[in-house]
């Protein structure tokens, strides 16, 4: 029984699988093939040792007799003898095509996992293979993707072969190769697909300096230039609206604002809750409440409907953002500058009592 060197390490020039690595696990299946061809697999006493010979490509297999220690489980050989069995190439050869065919499968499953494992906050392209209660799954070409429900837009529908985008979140090994998690709902998704459609955000000229979504509904991102003869709204707009709206398209319709970003915490507060107009923002000494003042009209247009526009313009802020209407402001201005009113006089605490006893009777 031969092993043909050669193929061995033509395997190794192709698949990056080290030759002593096949060797030794080759010569590990040979043994296990012996045990089980004398039915000796299961006798702690018997133990195998097969040897490839490098030069010739022979292979010698000996059939050791051991004693196990149990306290220590270690193993003394006792006697060692040559005992290649006359018909032993054909369950031999049978045993290296499993070794090899195995190698091969956890190279390219290494392969995989690295290609992937140094893409998570990327974003990839895939084709819905199948769709159930536990995941969606996209198929990248080499491998598939997963992507849990808590990873979906709600109420977004992913029909058999439609193309789709989606980011990476997580690239981790498992039993049958490298499993990757994506997402159509992380806020990166949009800073990705932003990257693809303007080029000054890939020049690092306009910068996306933070991001709040609601996935499926409504999205805001405050972008700042590092030109200052570029806009970096305009850029992300495009022409006509075509940047945001291939974007918005990606995304299904999800509604997005792009909002200048600024230094000033109170411009870019009021900025933040475009489109409603703001007449003034004060900033707590705290430095996390922002509180906005804007005209009547306007007020539930900032806060938006069911508070969406008010709750992403604070999390696009990092502060907590309290709105109040020019109105309120005037009213709760209005009552702390009034004089504290005079407590009443003690004579008129009988007429009171006296009125409701009057009240009484009546």
């Amino acid at each position: 029984m031969k092993i043909p060197m050669d193929s061995l390490r033509e395997l190794e020039r192709e698949r990056g699988i080290s030759f002593e690595t096949l060797v030794e696990a080759i010569e590990k299946a040979l043994a296990s093939a012996y045990l089980r061809m004398i039915n000796a697999e299961h006798e702690p006493d018997v133990r195998a040792r097969a040897v490839i010979d490098p030069d010739t490509e022979e292979v010698t297999v000996y059939r050791q007799e051991v004693e196990v220690d149990p306290d220590s489980d270690e193993v003394k050989v006792l006697e060692e003898r040559e005992d290649t069995p006359a018909d032993f190439g054909r369950i031999a050869a049978q045993a290296a095509k499993q070794v090899i065919v195995s190698r091969i499968r956890d190279a390219e499953r290494d392969l995989t996992f690295g290609e992937y494992s140094g893409r998570e906050g990327d974003i990839v392209t895939g084709i819905v293979q199948q769709q159930d209660h536990r995941y969606t799954i996209l198929d990248l070409g080499k491998v598939e993707a997963l992507m849990p429900p808590s990873e979906q837009i709600p109420h977004e529908r992913y029909e058999h072969g439609a193309r789709l985008k989606a980011y990476i979140v997580e690239v981790r090994r498992s039993a049958r190769g490298p499993q990757i998690i994506v997402s159509r709902t992380h806020p990166n998704l949009i800073r990705r697909l932003f990257e693809l459609e303007v080029p000054e955000i890939m020049d690092s000229i306009v910068e996306i300096k933070s991001i709040a979504r609601e996935p499926g509904h409504r999205s805001k991102i405050a972008v700042g230039s590092n030109d200052r003869n570029v806009d970096p709204v305009g850029a992300c707009v495009g022409s006509k609206g075509s940047r945001v709206r291939m974007v918005m398209n990606e995304l299904r319709g999800e509604k997005i604002d792009i909002i200048k970003w600024t230094e000033n915490r109170e411009e870019f507060v009021a900025n933040a809750l475009s489109p409603a107009k703001v007449t003034e923002v004060r900033i707590a000494e705290d430095g996390e409440t922002a509180l906005v003042i804007v005209p009547d009209y306007q007020l539930s247009l900032a806060i938006g409907k069911e508070g969406q526009n008010a709750r992403l313009a604070a999390r696009l802020t990092s502060l907590r953002v309290d709105i109040k209407s020019e109105s309120q402001i005037r009213t709760e201005t209005a009552a702390k500058e009034a004089p504290p009113q005079e407590p009443a006089a003690a004579s008129e605490e009988p007429q009171h009592a006296a009125a409701e006893t009057a009240g009484g009777a009546d």
